[in-house]
């Protein structure tokens, strides 16, 4: 076939998918500039692995590194441990990996079984935590949710936590309400049972989307290495990092975190380099995107750009909010900028949150309704995740085009819909 006519082909496929603007599900970036997406495409053939062949490659990734290792208060930035990943979902993995490693050399190390670890989390976790736990012969101990607590609390990590405990990990942003869980309170707990006794559990903090929030619009806010208990964190930069997908990071506080037997040294691609990874080769393309865009925005610049989502967030669940029949679960204006929200027990009868999803996707909308996790499965929402490029206009659009569905239904309400099963996690 003419590569002109598998264009074709291929282009009239792809317009049957969705409007990315209107997509208010994904947390991920779906529009970069022009400037970067040129660098993109001339970096598309380039193997992140091989070190040796694309050189300045790798410095860039060491710089992005630096980067975060500063704005996540790493005691030193200028020798950061950390590395890009193909999406946080690899470097949470990572991370795992290195806690299972650290807790088994302890375990020997004093003569003692090496045979059951368990991990402690909130059962709010995105699910590649349970592949996390499944591959690698894990307990995923998740902690139930309740009514009033949508995440992870200080006290029931601590609960679940005992000798076999490889570490607890806290999220800085819940995908099931936008919500921070409290780090530097479980920290503290952590302490605590330390000092009394008890195991000494390291945390992981979870910031695929607040790790590019919270530094910019919560600066007062302690979850970071500033904390002794955190030993390591992750993030997605194909979130509100501002760039394509797919690109994650992972940054340990310092290299006795990161167990050497996990690094391999590669000779076959010209000289020998480290490498750290669950796969081989991957574009580096998106890790040259990352350092783009820090440098382009630098640090104002990501503050503004998180500060107006958060705003567009909080200024659209309060319209929401006043429109009658609708209850905030989480507010838009703290946490990351996303917000959940559900029927009002007394519209629960006509009004089904599934009804709505449905319904706004005949405008263009993609706006998710799920079960919250056990043991809240009750609590059915809708969840709006606003990005860069989501602006007031669009958010009144929204509420104009949610107003006309709410009307729809309570004045013709749609036959009831298969009641959805509550998730094990959390996919972006």
């Amino acid at each position: 076939m003419a590569p002109e006519s598998a264009y074709q082909l291929v282009h009239d496929e792809l317009m049957l998918d969705g409007n990315a603007r209107l997509n208010l599900a994904t947390f991920v970036t779906t529009w970069m500039d022009p400037f970067a997406d040129k660098l993109v495409a001339e970096c598309a053939a380039k193997n992140m692995i091989d070190k040796d062949e694309y050189p300045q490659t790798a410095e860039l990734e060491s710089r992005c590194v630096n980067i975060l290792a500063n704005l996540w208060h790493a005691a030193d930035a200028d020798d950061a441990v950390g590395c890009s990943t193909t999406g946080s979902s690899e470097a949470g993995m990572l991370a795992g990996l290195a806690l299972i490693r650290r807790w088994r050399a302890r375990r020997r190390s004093a003569g003692l079984p090496a045979d059951r670890p368990n991990l402690v989390m909130g059962a709010n976790v995105q699910v590649c935590w349970e592949k996390f736990a499944r591959y690698w012969d894990v307990e995923a101990r998740l902690v139930p949710l309740a009514p009033a607590r949508t995440h992870l609390t200080a006290e029931e990590a601590v609960r679940h936590c005992d000798e076999n405990t490889v570490g607890v990990v806290a999220i800085l942003g819940s995908t099931f309400d936008g919500t921070y869980e409290p780090v530097a309170e479980i920290a503290a707990a952590l302490d605590r049972l330390a000092a009394g006794g008890g195991p000494d559990v390291p945390l992981h903090v979870d910031a695929a989307s607040g790790g590019f929030v919270a530094p910019f619009c919560d600066p007062d806010l302690v979850w970071d290495f500033q904390l002794d208990r955190v030993v390591s964190i992750n993030a997605s930069g194909h979130k509100y990092g501002l760039v394509y997908p797919g690109v994650g990071w992972v940054l340990w506080r310092d290299r006795a975190h990161l167990p050497d037997e996990l690094v391999f040294q590669v000779d076959y691609l010209g000289g020998s380099m480290p490498t750290f990874a669950l796969n081989f080769s991957r574009p580096g393309a998106q890790v040259v995107a990352q350092y783009y865009s820090l440098l382009r925005h630098g640090f104002e610049g990501y503050r503004q750009v998180m500060q107006g989502c958060r705003d567009v967030a909080e200024h659209l669940s309060e319209r929401i909010a006043a429109m009658g029949p609708f209850e905030l679960v989480s507010a838009g204006g703290t946490g990351i900028p996303a917000f959940a929200f559900k029927v009002r027990d007394a519209d629960g009868p006509g009004l089904s949150v599934f009804d709505v999803s449905e319904l706004l996707r005949t405008r263009g909308w993609q706006v998710p309704a799920y079960r919250f996790p056990p043991a809240l499965e009750e609590l059915v929402v809708l969840r709006v995740v606003v990005r860069n490029g989501f602006g007031p206009d669009l958010a009144d659009h929204l509420v104009n085009d949610l107003n006309r569905v709410v009307d729809r239904l309570t004045r013709s309400p749609l036959p009831a819909a298969p009641g959805a099963p509550a998730p094990s996690g959390f996919h972006h």
